[in-house]
Parts: C-alpha cells; structure tokens; sequence
C-alpha cells in the first residue's frame, strides 16, 4: 500500500500543496524556499504515498552514502499529513527506512522538527526512532516564549526599555534589509565571530520576494541612525529570530531589550510562540550563557532540537510492532 518516489521537478506544486496542509511544516520547506541554494546540495527529498495518496515527505539531500535532513534548513524531519495516525506514521516509516536500504543508503541522519512549530501533535517519529534504535547524536537547546503560558518580562530588560525610551528610539519595520546587513549584521558577525550571515543580502532580499509575509525586518533608529535590527520568519505557529544584532551602543541605548518588548508583548503576540533561537554553539557541546540568560530574562524557556542517526536495515524492527 505504501511506496517511496524521489523528488524531481514536476513534482513542485503537489510537494508545495502538501506542505500547506501538513501538521507539521513550514514555509522553510516550500520548494522555492528549500531551493535557493540548490547549488551547495545534493537533493534527495521523497514523497511517500499510500495508494495514490501523498502522506508525508522527506526534504533531504545526500552526503557520499548518507541522507541527511535537508542540510541547508535549520529543522527538517517527517513532514505528515494531517490525516495520518500512528499506525499509518510506523508504515510510512518502515517503507522508507526500507527504501534507502534498497537505494544502497546505510544511514540516515534526522534531525526532528522542533514541536512548537506543529499545529497538531506530531511525535510519532519520536516512538519509532527508539524501536529502531537509533542514536540521537545531537540536541540543541532553543529559547522559547509560550504565549499560552506567559512568563513575565525581568526588570532588568525593563530598565532596558525606559533608556531606550528617554533616548527617543523608534522601531520600523521595512521591506529593504540592505541597511541592516551592511552596517550592522555583516560587520558584526565579520568582528565578533569571523563569521558571515547564513543567507546573503542577495539571497534574503530573493526569499523576501518569495515569502513576503512570512519574512520580516524591524530596525531600530535612533534620530536617523539605524543602531539594531532583527529579521524574522514567521510560521502558522511561531515567530523565530533569524538574527539579531546590533551597533556598539545597543548597552547604553537599550536599543534591543526595546526592540524585543515591543515584538513579543505586542507585534507577534497572536502567535502562539517566540522562538529566539539557540544558544549553542560546537554542535551542541557549548552553551553560550550571557545570550542564553539574556533570552531567558524576556520569560523564555527551553525547548529542545534532536539529530538522530538510524541504520536503514532496522526497519525490520518495524515488521512486529501492531498487535
């Protein structure tokens, strides 16, 4: 009843209509998204249907004989529909873990889709990854807010906001990320980590084009100075902090304990979370901890992201699982 096809181009507008109505996507895995920098990966996404039914997808792409959740994407996983059970997730599975065995693929390395982006429970892969016993290599910690269980803001990144306040700051939200990448994203990132943005100003500005509504910029001004910026991506669920940054003045201005009072407690909260990213860094083995408290003091908690590594060949565990 299941089978497993690869993804190849004409199969854009039912992967991008699935991704629409399934339980646990986002717009990071429309196909104009996951492609826009198609030219660094090897893409090895699958579409698994039962009968003539699309039920879930892999965005994936391959590494000499490993797959991997899609490697340009922050999450990935097994994107579901809505419609399918528990029963029908162990199928799925057991198909595809079979279907890379036969592809010659001895592992496949999955990392999970973080749950505050579900909008319906969505963990069914979490059950069957110990029944295969595969191996969680990795977890990261994200910083998040809980709109539906409120902690409150600490004084001290209220103080932060009354000093931005007496320095007469203003927050605008724009369409042009020119100004922030240049004079304060790049050169920050450039001075403090000797390290560039994930997406170029070109890239951002393309996908901005794309995903208009789901990919915002606020900047911070003071007088006519631009002083701190933040970019945004927004999902049915979640807004999540892309990036953050900013001048050399931000303690003594405040500028963005100000910028982030006002997204959290006013622009984004019909959300159901603010998600401030993380704080790790080493493939998880280090915690920042000044970014992680300063988070922290806006009433965000911890979630967490799982990578997993499974050996395709156990999908026989699979076989005796349904009474």
């Amino acid at each position: 009843m299941y089978t497993v096809q690869a993804y190849k181009a004409s199969d854009s507008s039912v992967w991008n209509d699935f991704i629409v109505s399934a339980k646990n996507a986002t717009f990071l895995f429309h196909r104009d998204f996951m492609e826009y920098h198609s030219n660094r990966f090897t893409d090895y996404s699958l579409l698994v249907y039962k009968g003539s039914k699309l039920v879930a997808v892999l965005p994936a792409n391959t590494v000499d004989q490993a797959v991997y959740s899609h490697q340009g994407l922050t999450y990935g996983g097994l994107v579901l529909s809505s419609k399918v059970k528990l029963i029908d997730v162990i199928e799925v599975c057991k198909t595809l873990f079979k279907y890379l065995q036969d592809q010659g693929i001895a592992k496949l390395h999955l990392k999970e889709v973080p749950s505050f982006y579900n909008v319906l429970p969505s963990e069914e892969i979490a059950y069957i990854l110990q029944l295969v016993g595969a191996t969680c290599t990795r977890v990261d910690t994200a910083s998040v807010i809980d709109y539906r269980n409120r902690v409150a803001i600490q004084s001290n990144r209220i103080e932060g906001v009354k000093k931005a306040k007496k320095q007469g700051l203003r927050i605008e939200e724009t369409q042009d990320f020119t100004a922030f990448w240049n004079e304060i994203l790049l050169p920050n990132l450039s001075k403090r980590h000797n390290a560039q943005p994930t997406h170029t100003l070109e890239e951002i500005t393309l996908l901005k084009e794309k995903f208009s509504k789901q990919i915002r910029q606020f900047n911070v001004y003071k007088e006519d100075q631009l002083v701190a910026g933040t970019t945004i991506f927004q999902t049915r669920t979640t807004a999540h902090v892309q990036y953050i940054s900013a001048n050399e003045q931000k303690q003594e201005l405040g500028a963005l304990d100000f910028l982030f009072e006002e997204l959290i407690t006013n622009t984004f909260s019909d959300n159901w979370y603010f998600d401030f990213g993380i704080s790790n860094e080493q493939q998880g083995q280090k915690l920042n901890k000044g970014l992680s408290y300063w988070k922290a003091c806006f009433g965000a908690r911890t979630y967490v992201h799982r990578f997993y590594e499974i050996e395709t060949a156990n999908h026989h565990f699979l076989n005796d699982v349904l009474l």
